[in-house]
């Protein structure tokens, strides 16, 4: 794809968390593999995860540019290294607190940004939402920013319904059930289901980075959207044409990565290795295993653990687990979150993976038949596009509202139960709900239906990326228009 102008030159500028960085690398290697001159902006603790897609692409004869700023975790009173949300997050003891100071810590990376795109002036910055004053840092050297939320388009018309109207604020209890309005559906919350940054009254650090982000948002040159068009139409219109935004949906991006390997060195380094996770499943018949999985921020109580492990017990179903490492009680030697001889009775019909995951190699196995998730975006999209029935259990930010989608709009999925949101410790959940849950994804008559429809919307999603698809018509028509711009 070499031609006369010179290269489409983009700067890729992700938030310090596991689950913005991923989408940012595959899009990279998207933008990439269409010819676009690639430099991401990341700190030393992220960059290998940039690295790894470098040696994944070297075949295109084009390797992703990296440059390292330096991240004031020691100047705003964080430990010397913690670089990323995720060392905050499994440090055992997270805090509102550590992590305010690791918002307020972004914000000095403006002047580091800015002594980047004025010595390089790429043609555009593609920067993560939560960097709001990256805006005007690209406006001073005539550079366009593109925001990445890292989520879909129903989320995103559900927080500026939520904004504009403020239909949480009408409401007498934090259990009453509220409309948002102007959406294309009729979806329905509580208070207590809202992120953090919706609920708290007056002005707080975070209500504040959240009206900064809508109003840059607006500033800006637009959004890319990591979805398709055909998951979320009706919002992806509503977006556009009632919200009046400038959108292209370039997704689901999970999708560049074809090989085993790719899919194996996604993300960070997995606990397992991935021949033995595939011989396991192998050995299980199609449909027949559960996922669980709630990402790389969801911190759950021992107890609630145990819940979970006595559900998939009860199920009686094959499962495959991933629990996050850092559970207390392990420096000595015992799990007190399992019950005893958990591990010995499920030793052919579970699978406990502590750590990361190759979450993508798992979902895509016909083994798999159901996905119990936090709806984290990444996830809901790695399930759709897998095409398997999911669980629903939400835990902050955005997870609600694709509660929502998967389980209202799309009608592939169910929900688990949980009414209140929170960032470290949920809803409690009884193994009875658990196994409800399982059977309701995996065994019931609605499972079918929910799979079937599951299917189909795995088929356009990889539809949408080949060659002539939505989001590959969309991904074109945003590098053509950013080169006229420029060249």
């Amino acid at each position: 794809m070499e031609s006369e102008s010179p290269k489409l030159h983009m700067f890729f500028f992700p938030f310090m968390a596991h689950g913005h960085i991923i989408p940012f690398v595959d899009m990279a290697k998207l933008f990439a593999a269409r010819g676009v001159k690639i430099t991401a902006i990341t700190t030393q603790a992220d960059a290998p995860l940039f690295s790894k897609a470098n040696q994944r692409i070297k075949n295109l004869g084009t390797q992703i540019d990296i440059k390292i700023i330096k991240f004031p975790s020691v100047e705003v009173g964080l430990p010397e290294g913690c670089e990323n949300v995720d060392a905050i997050t499994n440090s055992g003891q997270p805090s509102s607190e550590s992590i305010m100071k690791f918002f307020e810590a972004t914000v000095m990376l403006q002047e580091p940004l800015e002594e980047l795109l004025g010595k390089y002036k790429p043609d555009c910055l593609v920067a993560d939402m939560f960097f709001p004053w990256a805006t005007d840092a690209a406006a001073k050297f005539g550079i366009p920013r593109l925001v990445f939320h890292g989520t879909g388009f129903f989320a995103l018309c559900t927080i500026s319904s939520m904004m504009l109207y403020e239909p949480h604020k009408k409401v007498s209890s934090d259990s009453e059930q509220f409309l948002v309005p102007n959406l294309p559906d009729e979806i329905k919350f509580s208070r207590k289901q809202l992120p953090l940054s919706m609920k708290q009254d007056g002005e707080t650090f975070l209500s504040k980075l959240f009206k900064e982000m809508g109003a840059s948002e607006l500033k800006s040159y637009g959004v890319i959207v990591n979805s398709f068009y055909e998951l979320e139409p009706a919002y992806a219109d509503h977006y556009r044409k009632v919200l009046g935004r400038r959108a292209w949906h370039v997704g689901p991006v999970s999708l560049c990565n074809r090989s085993l390997e790719d899919l194996a060195s996604r993300g960070k380094q997995a606990s397992i290795d991935e021949q033995e996770c595939l011989k396991w499943l192998n050995s299980k018949e199609p449909n027949s295993v559960v996922y669980v999985c709630f990402g790389s921020v969801a911190n759950f109580s021992s107890a609630q653990l145990m819940e979970i492990a006595m559900g998939l017990e009860a199920s009686g179903q094959s499962f495959i687990w991933v629990v996050r490492k850092d559970k207390k009680g392990e420096e000595e030697g015992k799990e007190d979150w399992l019950p005893e001889g958990f591990e010995k009775r499920m030793e052919s019909r579970g699978l406990i993976i502590r750590g990361w995951a190759p979450q993508v190699l798992i979902l895509d196995h016909e083994a798999v038949g159901g996905f119990v998730t936090h709806c984290g975006w990444n996830s809901t999209l790695e399930g759709v596009s897998a095409g398997v029935p999911m669980a629903a259990w939400p835990v902050s930010a955005d997870q609600f509202y694709n509660e929502k989608l998967l389980t209202q709009v799309l009608k592939i999925g169910v929900s688990v139960g949980i009414q209140q949101a929170a960032m470290l410790f949920g809803d409690y959940i009884k193994r009875e709900a658990v196994e409800k849950a399982v059977e309701a994804i995996l065994t019931s008559d609605e499972a079918k239906e929910m799979r079937s429809r599951a299917k189909a919307l795995g088929e356009m999603a990889k539809r949408a990326v080949e060659e002539g698809g939505s989001s590959y018509s969309d991904l074109n028509a945003l590098i053509k228009e950013l080169s006229l711009r420029d060249h």
